[in-house]
């Protein structure tokens, strides 16, 4: 019997596939195209690291449960294999491709056997002067056993054969990781560092005869395994399982294909991996790489160079030396990045409460952090001149648990709380909470969003976030904090919904609400990813009674459209220069009478979001802004922009014009509206449906604004 239910693991690759088409684009710059191969391959590094090991972890522990689509651990490795063995084909033919491409730009990726004299004596030099002083060869033997292999660490396998003894040993050396791995001879004339390693390992291995290289990388499983409610010491645990988790069980190796049988069967065994685990290339290993070559100064082989623009009303608080809390005092503020800057708005909020004489406290939750965050400095200095800082941290934040910790580290110097979180539950609601002494009394503000607070993935990320001091908000923001912070019940919240606790009921809620209005119903959803099976199954059943569901959905859907009963049902995935992040839900309620309803926040549709996560999602009840997440929405549905839709048989093809030019670029769009409302004299979250300050407001467009946005959600 065929499941109702996509495997998440099968749909992930599905959209790592998407990502890995973008490469193949024609009309899009040459070195973008040469960045989506590097992310391609970056996101299945992590894919083997997590959900591969995770697995194994099954696998081995002979784990009877299956997936919610009916498969055992040892069936998904078998299907994870066969697409992935498809995938690396793919990326090798399209690799192989641009750098053909690139060559005919001047941008050139030599092989040994295409270098000059001159060109070997410049890198003989190098090698002598630059890399042979970081090598060390691994020998194995009697009194060497088999080195470890760090994760994700190039390495060079050789034979090395004593000519007077015949005796043989096989022996390792490990490509530095603070080099480049594209070493520039001249004019963009690059060569790999393993290249360069492997014509001249005779240096290392004087006297002996050196058969020729074998390159190869060997993944491992870095999963945390924490057990938060044995650790008396949640911070200590991390800190120790940091070290030994560089030391877990390998789930992949990748070779170059025609490598010597001896080294690969070597360290096949060694390495206790089956065959299913190894992975051959024609190419390079590791093109996660490439984005070193990404950065190269070459405009007309870019995208077109993003500023995100500051909003509107914060730009003329700015020019008035007036602060972001009398803008937010005068009305709820929200701003969407990167089309709206992070740092002029979210970073300027924390930065002026950590310097304002009136701020009493502060409180934060921080789940990825840069490594220079700004925020995080904020909050130190706010501590340091005797605010009361609380920030929760989660530790277990995966892949940066090193940086949380560090700052975790550093607050408590500063004299902040710092907690935590929940036993048993990863804290992923990103929420601020400031409050300020004024002239009526404490007043709190608070910001919550969609995405991390992180200042480097800001200008990646697509992300919205909600400014309010809404007592209704704000209170419950507090009770939040006191809640994570405290020993108590969970708190009754009025307005911001909270998972564990209730996201779900409250979405079952409203879906079943949707579908008591039959066609007239209409849902839309925008998130990463969709898994949850009760979610799911009561949208299908919305679907059913004739509600019109439109779902945007970047990664995973485990959603199956091949069954007829879904033909309600729309699944598109929109992808880019920038990842879409935000999360934006929207329940019509069917009938011209009632506004729609609108939630921002943190939580995808997944069981591990709904129900092992502290999550927070805020109503959006401003026209203004609902106006905003409406065309937001109305632009990624355009027939006119490159998308990814699930056709009637389950399968996702690409959709819209031929040429994925900015023009036909949804976030294209969003970047020529926020500009051109800028050179307006406004920005997109100036515009107010009931208050026009600027000229540009009283456009055809904007005055027919108000009466789309309640007809837009009414019909297909």
């Amino acid at each position: 019997m065929k499941s109702r239910f996509v495997n998440r693991e099968l749909s992930w690759l599905e959209f790592n596939r998407r990502v890995l088409s973008l490469a193949n684009e024609p009309s899009t710059p040459l070195l973008e195209r040469l960045k989506f191969v590097s992310i391609f391959s970056s996101n299945l590094d992590e894919f083997f690291q997590v959900r591969v090991g995770a697995l194994h972890d099954q696998e081995e522990a002979r784990v009877a449960v299956r997936s919610v689509d009916g498969l055992t651990a040892t069936e998904q490795l078998g299907r994870i294999r066969t697409q992935v063995v498809e995938l690396l084909a793919d990326r090798d033919a399209i690799l192989q491709s641009l750098l053909l491409s690139l060559r005919n730009e001047g941008i050139s990726l030599l092989q040994h056997n295409e270098l000059s004299a001159s060109d070997n004596h410049f890198l003989d030099d190098y090698f002598e002067r630059r890399i042979l002083p970081m090598l060390t060869p691994l020998a194995v033997d009697p009194a060497h056993p088999f080195p470890y292999i760090s994760n994700l660490a190039l390495s060079i396998g050789v034979i090395v054969q004593d000519p007077q003894s015949k005796e043989e040993r096989f022996a390792r050396v490990k490509v530095p990781t603070t080099l480049n791995r594209f070493v520039e001879i001249d004019n963009h004339r690059f060569v790999t560092l393993e290249t360069i390693i492997v014509h001249r390992l005779h240096h290392l291995f004087p006297g002996m005869t050196v058969s020729a290289g074998q390159v190869f990388r060997v993944t491992r499983n870095t999963d945390l395994s924490i057990d938060a409610e044995e650790a008396e010491d949640l911070l200590t645990a991390v800190e120790l399982e940091l070290r030994t988790r560089r030391f877990g069980n390998p789930v992949r190796l990748e070779a170059e294909r025609g490598i010597d049988p001896r080294v690969l069967e070597l360290i096949v065994e060694e390495l206790e991996l089956d065959p299913i685990d190894v992975y051959f290339t024609d190419l390079l290993i590791d093109t996660a790489n490439l984005s070193e070559l990404h950065k190269i100064q070459r405009a007309d082989l870019h995208d077109r160079p993003w500023v995100s623009v500051t909003a509107g009303r914060l730009s003329v608080a700015e020019e008035t030396g007036n602060s972001i809390f009398s803008v937010i005092r005068h009305r709820e503020l929200m701003v969407h990045h990167p089309y709206e800057s992070f740092a002029s708005s979210t970073e300027e909020f924390i930065r002026q409460a950590s310097q304002d004489p009136t701020v009493r406290a502060i409180k934060a939750t921080l789940y990825r952090t840069s490594a220079n965050s700004p925020i995080a400095r904020h909050l130190i200095a706010a501590a340091e001149r005797g605010v009361q800082v609380a920030a929760l941290i989660e530790l277990t934040a995966r892949f940066d648990e090193q940086t949380n910790v560090k700052w975790a580290r550093e607050l408590e110097r500063a004299g902040a709380h710092v907690v935590y979180g929940m036993v048993g539950l990863k804290t992923h609601a990103k929420c601020l909470l400031v409050v300020r002494e004024e002239a009526d009394g404490l007043r709190r503000y608070a910001h919550i969003g969609t995405g991390n607070y992180n200042s480097s993935t800001a200008r990646m990320y697509e992300d919205i976030g909600l400014f309010t001091c809404d007592e209704s908000i704000t209170s419950d923001v507090a009770n939040l904090f006191n809640y994570l912070t405290g020993f108590s019940q969970s708190p009754h919240f009025e307005n911001i919904l909270t998972a564990p606790r209730d996201l779900r009921p409250r979405f079952v809620e409203l879906i079943r609400k949707e579908a008591t209005y039959g066609e007239n119903g209409r849902i839309h959803m925008k998130m990463n990813s969709l898994v949850d099976p009760v979610i799911i199954g009561e949208l299908e059943d919305a679907a059913a009674q004739g509600v019109k569901i439109d779902l945007l959905i970047r990664g995973i859907c485990s959603l199956d459209l091949s069954h007829p009963d879904n033909s309600n049902i729309r699944v598109r995935s929109i992808l880019g220069r920038f990842l879409e992040h935000s999360r934006i839900y929207m329940f019509g309620h069917g009938n011209e009478n009632e506004t729609p309803l609108y939630y921002i926040g943190s939580a995808d549709m997944m069981p591990r979001n709904l129900d092992l996560r502290v999550e927070v999602l805020t109503p959006i009840r401003h026209p203004k802004h609902q106006s905003w997440l409406a065309k937001v929405l109305d632009i990624m549905w355009s027939e006119n922009v490159v998308c990814f839709e699930i056709d009637g048989n389950g399968v996702w093809q690409r959709k819209g014009p031929a040429e994925f030019t900015f023009e036909h670029d949804a976030q294209g769009q969003l970047m020529k509206w926020a500009t051109d409302l800028q050179l307006s004299q406004g920005t997109p979250s100036d515009f107010d449906l009931d208050e026009s300050p600027r000229d540009t407001f009283s456009s055809p467009f904007y005055a027919g604004m108000k009466d789309w946005v309640r007809n837009r959600f009414h019909t297909h």
